[in-house]
């Protein structure tokens, strides 16, 4: 039986004493949190600019806000030296000699930032810097140091008889009095022993010249990585030269290595937010006695403890870090240590065509039978077709004029290269060349060859009595 119906005034009066259940309904965020996650975001975005901005001018610029290491005797003699011609008004010379990598620019960049900030030497010296990469000759020179001292109105239209009437005429020009108060100049000669081969050295000679006399108070500074860089100077410049050498050598062991990894890796105390500061510092430190980390340094400090590569390794890791990643990881650098490791030949292989693969294959060969001897065209091309007899249901046999294409472009992408430069009348299947690739890069290279096919790989990595 059912229940007897309620009348629907009961059925009213009971729906207004049950409370009714409302659907939970999701709050939106409020304008104000909105905005708070905003200006957060912001924020984060402002100080990983920063972070990276930072270690760019680091790394990237030999920029003189860094730290040196290792090299406290020489800086305190450099800065001696600097400080002399520039309160004193003494000339000198002197020569900054070092491995590539080894601090001579970031040694001198960081004596002249603490030089500038003395205060008898403020808009108290003159600095020309030339580089023997770009100056090639002493017209050239000339020109530049014209310029770096603003003398080209000065200058103006005059002819000159010699290199050192036209060198005198510009110091003279900066004279104020006499030697005491005479504009002090700093000469800083990158790549030194580049204007060595300059003709007569006519360059040197009289920069070093003025450093002796008594005429305008002038210093020359030059970097290089030339052990025997005063054997190359003339008796005539030698002889002008004060013989002041500053060796610089990377002597550091591998502990000392991690501390530079560490500080390099530092924020410095000013850096605007100084929480976030801290989170960085306390993850390098963690990073530095990480095992995996340990491992990465230790690879690149037995290839080199040159401090341009370490820079290079660090500035890739710190490209990795973004607002959603702000902080490194042991994995950063293990990436950053593989793009560092990149063979950029091996990386040049992969884009090359199967037949232009053969040809490196068949010049592996003929280097692997001939002990390294040069070959031609021609043999690399009889090497190609021994391949294509044995594999002819594989392989498709390309036409001479096609396979001279390939080599070419071998030849344009600097793989090979001719021993002697090519004259009208050679012929070009004739002209000896010489792989720049050896067997283990090729090898590396074929092994991650795209759809590389087994026939080639199978040749490539064959015994010489296959041939």
């Amino acid at each position: 039986m059912h229940p007897p119906a309620r009348p629907a005034s009961a059925r009213a009066l009971a729906s207004l004493r049950e409370p009714r259940m409302q659907p939970v309904r999701r709050m939106k965020p409020s304008a104000m949190s909105k905005r708070k996650l905003k200006e957060s975001s912001a924020e984060s975005a402002e100080c990983i600019s920063q972070v990276q901005k930072i270690f760019r001018e680091r790394f990237c610029h030999h920029c003189a806000a860094g730290k040196l290491f290792g090299m406290e005797q020489q800086y305190r003699h450099l800065l001696e030296l600097l400080r002399r011609t520039t309160v004193h008004g003494e000339s000198n010379s002197a020569l900054i000699i070092g491995p590539r990598g080894s601090g001579k620019t970031a040694l001198l960049n960081h004596v002249l930032k603490d030089l500038r900030e003395m205060e008898q030497v403020t808009e108290n010296l003159l600095e020309v810097h030339l580089n023997g990469l770009l100056q090639t000759n002493d017209k050239v020179a000339l020109k530049e140091i014209t310029r770096q001292l603003q003398l080209e109105n000065v200058v103006g239209d005059k002819v000159f008889g010699s290199f050192a009437e036209n060198l005198a005429f510009l110091l003279e020009a900066l004279r104020k009095g006499n030697r005491t108060s005479s504009c002090p100049i700093l000469f800083v000669l990158d790549e030194f022993d580049l204007f060595v081969h300059h003709k007569n050295q006519t360059l040197l000679y009289n920069l070093f010249d003025i450093s002796q006399s008594a005429q305008t108070p002038v210093t020359v500074i030059g970097l290089t990585c030339r052990q025997d860089i005063l054997e190359l100077l003339e008796k005539r410049v030698k002889s002008r030269f004060s013989h002041r050498q500053i060796y610089l050598m990377n002597s550091f062991d591998f502990k000392q290595y991690i501390k530079i990894f560490q500080k390099q890796l530092s924020l410095p105390a000013e850096f605007p937010d100084e929480s976030f500061a801290q989170k960085w510092n306390n993850n390098v430190q963690h990073l530095s006695e990480d095992k995996t980390v340990q491992d990465v340094l230790q690879n690149l400090f037995h290839h080199t403890k040159d401090l341009h590569s370490l820079h290079l390794l660090l500035m890739l890791a710190v490209s990795a870090v973004t607002v959603h990643h702000p902080l490194l990881t042991p994995a950063d650098l293990q990436e950053a240590s593989r793009q560092h490791r990149t063979d950029s030949k091996a990386n040049i292989v992969h884009g090359l065509s199967v037949l232009e693969i053969c040809l490196i294959i068949a010049m592996k060969h003929l280097n692997d039978v001939y002990d390294g001897e040069p070959f031609n065209f021609q043999m690399v091309y009889n090497e190609f077709q021994k391949f294509i007899q044995r594999k002819a249901h594989s392989m498709y046999n390309f036409e001479k004029p096609v396979v001279m294409k390939a080599f070419e472009h071998l030849l344009q992408l600097e793989l090979v290269k001719p021993l002697e430069r090519p004259s009208v009348r050679a012929q070009r299947e004739y002209l000896l060349m010489k792989l720049l690739l050896d067997s283990s890069q090729i090898m590396d290279a074929l092994q991650v060859y795209p759809n590389c096919p087994t026939d080639v790989k199978q040749w490539a990595a064959s015994s010489l009595s296959w041939l």
